[in-house]
């Protein structure tokens, strides 16, 4: 089946993270609910909020367009905070689009 609509471009991820998971203390993983962080969805963070990069110059490091890197930054920002408030696991992981906002 083939897809409609625009072609996805590639997107520049110059930072992939060598720790991959993060949990709350003195609770066991395996009971806790995931939330998965995409590389883009990190390297959003980084830019935006690490770096402190305007979101026109972040995004043109991505290689996106700027309301694409606003979507993307906004659901970073959403799904690390409910791990951090809900006390979920944080997984950070390259996904497809699909996948990409399924949380277990």
């Amino acid at each position: 089946m083939r897809r409609r609509g625009r072609r996805n471009r590639a997107r520049n991820i110059e930072f992939k993270p060598e720790t991959l998971c993060f949990k709350p203390c003195g609770r066991r993983g395996c009971l806790l609910d995931r939330v998965v962080l995409g590389y883009d969805e990190m390297e959003s963070l980084r830019l935006a909020d690490y770096e402190g990069l305007y979101q026109e110059e972040a995004a043109q490091r991505m290689n996106i367009s700027r309301s694409t890197f606003s979507r993307i930054v906004t659901e970073a920002r959403k799904k690390v905070t409910d791990a951090i408030l809900n006390g979920k696991i944080l997984m950070i992981k390259e996904v497809d689009d699909d996948s990409s906002s399924s949380n277990k």
